[in-house]
């Protein structure tokens, strides 16, 4: 009895012991990952010689310069605002189309049965390990000679036509969707849109909310893209025009303002992120229950 109860105690100091390293080290990890966020906000706020005498402080200025975000960084050229609205008219519509058009190709995969969709599936995986600097320079000259340089569409039109990875993750999740629902929808007389909006759709609203909101994270950050198809000032996406200004203003080291702009490209995705964080939990747990 008494060894029993000596094991049991054991088992419970390492349980304990074990939990207190996993706490420890998820802290130490958020706080390495908080505090750049932090530098950022208080470095924004700064003017230019407070920047350069305390570069490594975290303290917040006593004499906050707020016009760096009321004023300064609405009034520089090229514009930010203008930017900002560039960049949410590309995300979203080229995720509100492309989300719908992945999920209806993984219902196809995971739901469907047509010749060769083990084949169409595997080829479409294949394009995720082909690195864009390989095909950089043959999408560029095909985008040249139809007419699509400085123009939204080569960053719009390729994203409206499907994302594979949503796919792949999206046709993993309504695997684990019984097909019992389908084939009782079936025979009641459904169609398979019917079928997709009624019965998969639904069920799979965590998967594609989630998967919707890293896309748009990716799209929204992208610079790469934008500043090789992009040369009109009033076209330019955020990213790039953050560019621009870290360029223009480099020599006069006006740092504060160039962070400040950097805050405010960053609120779209942290507040995307914090309202929608319940359906990228949600999607996680349950294709792990699956």
């Amino acid at each position: 009895m008494a060894d029993s109860k000596n094991k049991y105690g054991s088992k419970k100091r390492n349980s304990a012991f074990n939990t207190f390293w996993v706490y420890f080290f998820l802290v130490f990890g958020a706080f390495i990952m908080i505090v750049p966020l932090v530098w950022m906000v208080e470095s924004s706020v700064k003017s230019k010689d407070q920047f350069l005498m305390t570069q490594l402080s975290l303290l917040f200025p006593k004499n906050p310069h707020w016009e760096n975000y009321t004023r300064r960084i609405w009034t520089m050229s090229p514009p930010l605002q203008r930017g900002i609205v560039n960049s949410l008219i590309i995300s979203f519509s080229t995720i509100i189309v492309g989300s719908m058009v992945s999920a209806l190709a993984a219902f196809s995969y995971a739901k469907l049965n047509f010749p060769g969709k083990s084949k169409l599936f595997m080829a479409e995986l294949a394009t995720m390990m082909i690195p864009f600097s390989i095909i950089m320079i043959p999408q560029f000259v095909i985008y040249a000679k139809i007419g699509w340089l400085n123009t939204w569409a080569p960053l719009i039109i390729p994203g409206m036509l499907g994302n594979v990875s949503m796919i792949f993750f999206l046709r993993q999740y309504m695997n684990g969707i019984p097909t019992s629902m389908i084939e009782a929808a079936r025979i009641d007389g459904a169609g398979y849109l019917r079928i997709f909006w009624q019965v998969l759709m639904p069920n799979a609203k965590p998967a594609v909310a989630a998967q919707g909101i890293l896309w748009f994270m990716g799209a929204w950050n992208d610079y790469f893209a934008p500043s090789i198809y992009l040369n009109s000032p009033e076209k330019l996406t955020v990213q790039v025009v953050i560019s621009q200004l870290n360029a223009m203003y480099a020599i006069q080291t006006d740092y504060p303002l160039l962070l400040a702009a950097s805050v405010v490209a960053l609120l779209p995705c942290l507040i995307i992120f914090m309202v929608f964080q319940k359906q990228i939990i949600a999607s996680v747990a349950m294709t792990g229950l699956k």
